[in-house]
């Protein structure tokens, strides 16, 4: 089966009254690579998430992007400053008994303290809570993102399996044609021969030794018998359970290395024309075949 490098994942968990989101995005990569995103006091975090994430994605750029928000449900928190409260009392009885002041502090004169009450943004959780809640919610948006890799590489499959066809009938019909160019040529060059020679003699021996020149050179039953045996490599690397790309990647060029060999022997206009078709879907290919992990 077939996967993708484009795709895209998300899960998201609650955890102590906040929200924790992962977003997964991948697109096309030589190798793997996996980058980031998130609070700055998580980036101890950073290599369990690219660990979890390397478990199950082999090959492509991967950017993950964690937020953190609290719940639309979830109760704040707030911290007292009890110390600076008392400190405040403290520095007040002094004010009262130094002044000879009849006035007391009251409730609503502390409330007026800056920073005497606090609300607690951060998430109060330890760091095995955390650290956990980051692989189970990074496990999941990996899952989705591997679901969304799976149905693109159904596509691929499918598209790829229609042109292997194609090609598969380009080199049935250029085994068909390649003998023609011969006979074609033998024809040609007795009619020139004639046209020269005029009421002379044809050196049959000549002519046949010529033709079998013509047709040693022009052979290219070697480069599709080599195609035949890549097309059969490619169609059972389509059916494998491991991370193909690169190897059908390889297998198309060696497939194109065999058609220009063709064309370069080609001094037929049918031929020429099955060599150009050949070369533009093999580049097709290509261009899929990069999207494949």
């Amino acid at each position: 089966m077939l996967f993708s490098m484009t795709g895209f994942g998300q899960a998201e968990r609650s955890i102590a009254g906040f929200k924790l989101q992962i977003d997964l995005k991948s697109v096309n990569h030589r190798y793997c690579e996996i980058v980031v995103r998130m609070p700055r006091e998580w980036a101890k975090f950073e290599d369990t998430i690219k660990r979890t994430v390397s478990q199950q994605v082999k090959r492509g750029r991967v950017d993950a992007f964690i937020s953190m928000e609290r719940d639309s449900g979830g109760t704040p928190s707030f911290r007292v400053d009890a110390a600076l409260a008392e400190s405040y009392m403290h520095a007040a009885e002094q004010l009262r008994s130094g002044l000879s002041l009849q006035d007391e502090l009251k409730l609503s004169d502390l409330l007026q303290i800056p920073n005497l009450i606090v609300l607690e943004d951060g998430l109060q959780a330890s760091e095995e809570e955390i650290e956990r809640a980051l692989t189970d919610v990074t496990a999941e948006a990996t899952r989705n993102l591997l679901s969304m890799r799976e149905r693109e590489g159904e596509h691929l499959l499918s598209d790829l399996k229609q042109r292997l066809l194609s090609m598969r009938s380009f080199c049935e019909s250029a085994a068909f044609i390649a003998p023609q160019a011969v006979k074609e040529f033998s024809d040609k060059l007795r009619l020139r021969m004639q046209e020269l020679l005029q009421s002379a003699a044809l050196d049959e021996s000549r002519l046949a030794m010529e033709a079998a020149i013509f047709a040693d050179r022009a052979s290219v039953d070697e480069e599709l018998t080599r195609l035949q045996s890549h097309f059969q490599q490619f169609e059972g690397l389509l059916q494998a359970a491991v991370p193909v790309g690169r190897k059908l990647d390889f297998l198309v060029q060696e497939m194109n290395r065999e058609v220009n060999t063709i064309g370069s022997k080609a001094n037929h206009a049918r031929l020429t024309s099955l060599v150009v078709e050949m070369k533009a879907e093999l580049e097709k290919m290509r261009e899929q075949i990069q999207n494949i992990e």
